[in-house]
């Protein structure tokens, strides 16, 4: 039992569930509300985000054990010695082609996605974790695509197109945008700290007072979109639906 919590820990599974759920909203937003992926998509991309983020992460951890332990982050079971750092790596070769050939046979859009993806988490597993600025604008990233994945998801096995639905990229900008502006607002809380390190974070270039007002743009951008498709009668789905407007409401007020 030790082992399978250690296992699920370091996979941070509960992240794919979430995933999942963004993959869904964009499919159902790319069939313009008209019915859900079929049974066997559904399944696809299911295992596609959670082989691909549980992967992704067994190797954070691998490379961050180091600095995992020099933190004490007693939180990470690498450094509780719950699991060997060779295990973590094994269960990325294992997991990370799967969630690879789960996109393949979804469509061949879902594989491009995916393989751009999965590159660029093992660059920012390996690299880009250290350069703090575009680290900020890869989980960003990592929080729209998702929506565009599952708006994709929706062509045929043998299509190759980025022509979903206008509000799925409307959605995977608003997550991409909240996303940059909560991580530049997590580098103006660590300003000093990162300061004492030597860290290039965004404040260190621009300065905290900057950093908020550039945090605080991308939110309000992502505010007004989110309410786009309620004041637009382009969105007919949308347009002046109340249920649609109070929860959108409630998310962004949270």
């Amino acid at each position: 039992m030790k082992k399978i919590k250690a296992v699920w820990e370091l996979m941070r599974l509960e992240h794919g569930v979430m995933i999942f759920i963004a993959i869904l909203i964009g499919s159902i937003i790319g069939l313009n509300g008209q019915g859900f992926l079929p049974w066997d998509k559904f399944v696809l991309t299911f295992f596609t985000a959670l082989f691909l983020e549980a992967s992704t992460f067994a190797l954070n951890d691998y490379y961050d054990l180091e600095i995992d332990k020099h933190n004490k982050r007693e939180d990470r079971p690498l450094v509780r010695g719950d699991l060997q750092p060779k295990t973590a790596l094994a269960l990325f070769f294992a997991f990370f082609p799967l969630g690879i050939i789960c996109a393949y046979f979804v469509n061949l859009t879902c594989f491009v996605i995916a393989l751009v993806t999965a590159f660029l988490a093992i660059l920012y597993d390996v690299k880009m974790k250290k350069i703090k600025l575009i680290g900020n604008f890869y989980i960003a990233y990592v929080m729209a695509i998702p929506f565009v994945f599952g708006g994709a998801a929706v062509f045929p096995s043998n299509v190759f197109s980025f022509d979903v639905s206008p509000g799925v990229y409307i959605v995977a900008l608003i997550a991409f945008l909240a996303g940059a502006g909560r991580e530049i607002m997590k580098d103006v809380m660590d300003f000093e700290g990162d300061k004492e390190k030597g860290v290039k974070s965004f404040p260190r270039y621009i300065g905290v007072r900057w950093s908020n007002v550039v945090a605080g743009l991308f939110y309000f951008v992502a505010v007004f979109l989110s309410f786009l498709p309620f004041l637009s009668p382009r969105y007919i789905l949308y347009y002046h639906n109340y249920l649609y407007f109070f929860i959108v409401l409630a998310t962004d007020v949270v």
